[in-house]
């Protein structure tokens, strides 16, 4: 009966990965077939021909790699396993065989498959939060499959309009959906490129697009009365005002952003720091208000500003993940209180320093640089949404002429 092992090759090079390869066994014949899984020594084990995770909180972000490798392994010992079952049912067959089948089945190769070998090249390459999307996308495209493998050459149009009627029916947004679609979507288009399925365009009549969303920017007096509110008694509600005003105060700087900021970032007056979406290197000028915020609260032990990321042996983004969701929470209470018109929320403040810098006829590439948008195009997509008032208003004047 033929065999499979999985071996590791260690890099030639010191401090370098190795990679990770099959040993298909038939017949005393012995073939290889390679992988591009990369990993350290320490590691593989090679009596149990497993994955050695760091259990290290510094290291989370490594061990969600290396889970992610261990999955793939899994996965195609399954494929061999089954190829060889297949290839038992003939009088005999070869080690060579095996490894031949094998990769002819790269075409066979399931969507699912595919995308979670997606996550693992994201991982790899650091872009946790993208992977996250990615796994999202998976997670709820497998759920509409029921688990079934379809393979890439599979998917046609049909199968997608199904999905989206699954989708809508689970009471998903357009936006949400179209999410989901462009996921599936840049997954598949890149299948092509890998020459694992020929281009047929089957995202073609499912929506894809990105519909204006309700208006998500407050007036600068309703800042004002979230700034002048006595929370004293409330210190977890004052907590979430506080990150609230910090991001109105910093240009309207993401949640992740200033969970991350550094004491290091503070310097000579300037806070500087990249965003992690883009990479974009932002600086701000320090001012009384935002030193008001931090002197609120003790300092930590870790080499963070902001009261976020606070404990150094837990991992920082489920940290960061927790205190959004806490703050959000939070704010949507303080919003209710106020009585405002929409769930008030961390990205609240974002839209609403770029909807009262345009009141103030601040330039669109003024506010593209203060909120680190690529291009003014972004900020002019960003902006669009707040533009209906003003269509309502020449409306208004129309019907009052009635």
């Amino acid at each position: 009966m033929a065999s499979v092992k999985v071996k590791f090759r260690p890099s030639s090079v010191n401090g370098k990965e190795g990679c990770i390869y099959y040993q298909v066994i038939h017949n005393r014949v012995v073939r290889q077939i390679h992988t591009d899984y990369k990993l350290f020594a320490s590691e593989w084990d090679n009596h149990s021909e497993a994955v050695i995770l760091h259990h290290i909180p510094t290291e989370i972000k490594r061990d969600n790699y290396i889970l992610s490798i261990s999955e793939r392994i899994n996965w195609d010992r399954e494929r061999l396993k089954k190829i060889i079952l297949a290839l038992g049912q003939f009088d005999s067959f070869t080690a060579e065989d095996i490894v031949l089948r094998f990769q002819e089945n790269r075409k066979d190769t399931s969507y699912g498959a595919y995308i979670q070998q997606q996550i693992v090249r994201l991982k790899r390459l650091g872009k946790i939060r993208t992977s996250e999307t990615y796994t999202a996308a998976y997670k709820s495209f497998h759920t509409f499959t029921e688990g079934q493998d379809i393979g890439i050459d599979k998917l046609n149009a049909d199968l997608l309009a199904e999905y989206e009627v699954y989708l809508k029916g689970r009471g998903n947004s357009p936006n949400t959906i179209s999410f989901y679609m462009r996921i599936l979507k840049a997954v598949y288009n890149r299948a092509v490129e890998d020459g694992l399925a020929e281009q047929r365009y089957p995202f073609k009549f499912v929506y894809t697009g990105v519909e204006k969303t309700i208006k998500r920017a407050i007036s600068l007096n309703e800042i004002r009365h979230i700034k002048g509110l006595d929370l004293s008694l409330k210190p977890n509600l004052d907590f979430a005002r506080d990150m609230f005003l910090f991001s109105f105060y910093t240009r309207g700087m993401s949640f992740i952003d200033m969970a991350h900021l550094r004491k290091k970032d503070l310097q000579n007056g300037i806070l500087s720091y990249r965003r992690r979406k883009t990479g974009q290197q932002l600086f701000v000028k320090w001012e009384k208000c935002m030193q008001e915020i931090v002197d609120k609260y003790p300092v930590n032990e870790t080499e963070y500003l902001l009261p976020v990321i606070t404990e150094p042996n837990k991992d920082n983004r489920t940290q960061y993940s927790n205190g959004l969701h806490r703050v959000n929470n939070l704010l949507k209470q303080i919003g209710v209180q106020l009585g405002l018109h929409m769930p008030l929320t961390m990205y609240v403040a974002r839209h609403s320093w770029a909807s009262i810098a345009k009141s103030r006829n601040v330039p669109i590439a003024v506010i593209s640089e203060g909120m680190g948008h690529d291009s003014e195009n972004t900020t002019q997509i960003y902006l669009a949404s707040l533009d209906t008032s003003i269509v309502d208003k020449a409306n208004k004047k129309i019907l009052d002429l009635l």
